[in-house]
């Protein structure tokens, strides 16, 4: 322990752990600690399903009807990657892929007036969508075909659009486009929580729009993959690739302190001994003194022996429901996976509700997404409380994550990733100069 290293990080969330693996490829010398004894942190997946029943505090054990507890992989942060995504480029980049194995989503859903449709995002579904009528149809065939051509450095694709000044509440008014089909696709193609997107420049929204497409394409059912065995797999990879560079591991190890002198952090104490450092990341539960609370997330995960109505008996989707649908601020999203993904035991399926807290009482705030799932043979809910950092990390070398959102994708997390990457080097994060780093060293590194 008594070791000087570059960068000392504290919590394996997946945060974390993708910037361990970042920094251990980049040829730091890397020390991670958690005071758990696993992986993943807040963003773990719990097994054996009798110890998410002890994690929540439920009496009894689960019941026969539920299978053995070592079919169950429950994740705690329900999240998907987008096919296109920023983290699946890390995944491919790093090669972190040979330690996963992945599936397609089978469907992405919005609700609309008390039921579910799918989400149309290209031309031909546009035609045959419920959520529309003809009209409507032919103008957001339309407006699909423009986003499709949109190139900011081919004025031609613009139509006389100012990618960095007109807004998207202008460009939905270009193409006549109704408050229903303007919901489904700022908050489910798009993927917006609120609606503050509608007047700010259209070129972030309708990037969005085009990662979502293109994601799409490459699987055909949904735009969304997810890890077989569950979220907790991700954070491992990435540890098995700082450890393939040199990074070392510790888990169950308390942390004491850590150490600052002069307002910057030189090390981390643990029963006694100090490890020196020039820079900590952490999750904010290691420094409540230095975040600040921004909100709170409900989270309520049901267990069903059923595929949710109206998915086409899916073994697996996404159900978004728009804010303005159910008169709230921020949308409801429900994420749905199945023994398919060797995360339950056969016929029983995990359907994970997650939403901004916006009122005294979260859990009615929850009651349509729950309305959707029918009956349940089991809840549990949690809501957690959202931190960011007040310290920065430039003159304390102390580098903080944000905690997860309510969103079901990662391309916030990746991010915050980027941030505190820029915050820590100074530098932009360059997938490309990335894989360069990855491919020069890899001579010297054996799994």
């Amino acid at each position: 322990m008594n070791e000087e290293y570059d960068v000392i990080f504290l919590g394996t969330g997946l945060t974390e752990c993708i910037l361990s693996g970042i920094m251990s490829v980049k040829g730091k010398k890397v020390l991670h600690m958690d005071r758990n004894s696993y992986y993943g942190g807040e963003s773990t997946s719990i097994t054996p399903l009798e110890d998410l029943y002890k994690r929540f505090s439920l009496p009894g054990s689960p019941p026969d009807s539920m299978g053995k507890g070592r079919d169950w992989n429950v994740d705690l942060i329900p999240k998907f990657l987008m096919a296109n995504g920023q983290l699946v480029r890390m995944l491919l980049i790093t090669k972190v892929t040979r330690y996963l194995e992945f599936k397609v989503i089978e469907g992405s859903f919005v609700y609309k007036s008390g039921k579910i449709h799918k989400v149309p995002s290209t031309e031909t579904e546009a035609l045959a969508s419920t959520l529309m009528g003809l009209f409507e149809k032919r103008r957001f065939r339309r407006f699909l075909t423009y986003i499709s051509n949109f190139d900011e450095t081919n004025p031609k694709t613009l139509e006389n659009v100012d990618p960095q000044k007109t807004t998207m509440r202008a460009i939905f008014e270009k193409f006549s486009l109704g408050k229903d089909v303007v919901d489904f696709t700022g908050h489910s193609l798009a993927l917006y929580r609120t609606d503050e997107y509608l007047d700010l420049p259209c070129i972030e929204t309708i990037n969005r729009i085009k990662l979502y497409t293109e994601s799409l394409v490459k699987y055909g059912k949904s735009p969304y993959l997810y890890p077989l065995y569950g979220l907790g797999e991700l954070p491992q990879g990435f540890a098995r690739l700082s450890a393939i560079y040199g990074g070392v591991y510790m888990l169950n190890k308390p942390v004491e302190e850590i150490v600052v002198e002069n307002g910057k952090v030189v090390g981390v104490k643990s029963e006694g001994q100090i490890a020196r450092c020039k820079q900590l990341i952490c999750d904010p539960s290691y420094v409540m003194d230095r975040v600040t609370k921004v909100g709170q997330v409900i989270r309520v995960i049901c267990i069903l022996n059923h595929p949710i109505a109206q998915t086409s008996d899916a073994n697996s989707c996404q159900i978004i429901i728009p804010q303005n649908q159910v008169n709230r601020k921020h949308d409801i999203y429900v994420c749905m996976i199945s023994d398919s993904h060797n995360v339950a035991a056969k016929g029983k399926y995990i359907a994970i509700i997650s939403t901004t807290v916006e009122t005294n009482n979260p859990e009615a705030e929850i009651t349509p997404a729950l309305d959707l799932l029918g009956p349940y043979e089991q809840k549990f809910v949690s809501i957690s409380d959202q931190y960011e950092p007040t310290d920065l990390g430039t003159e304390s070398q102390i580098f903080i994550s944000r905690s997860y959102d309510a969103t079901t994708h990662f391309e916030t997390t990746c991010g915050d990733i980027k941030d505190i990457y820029r915050r820590m080097t100074g530098a932009e994060f360059d997938f490309n100069e990335m894989e360069r780093q990855k491919n020069d060293l890899c001579g010297d590194a054996t799994d």
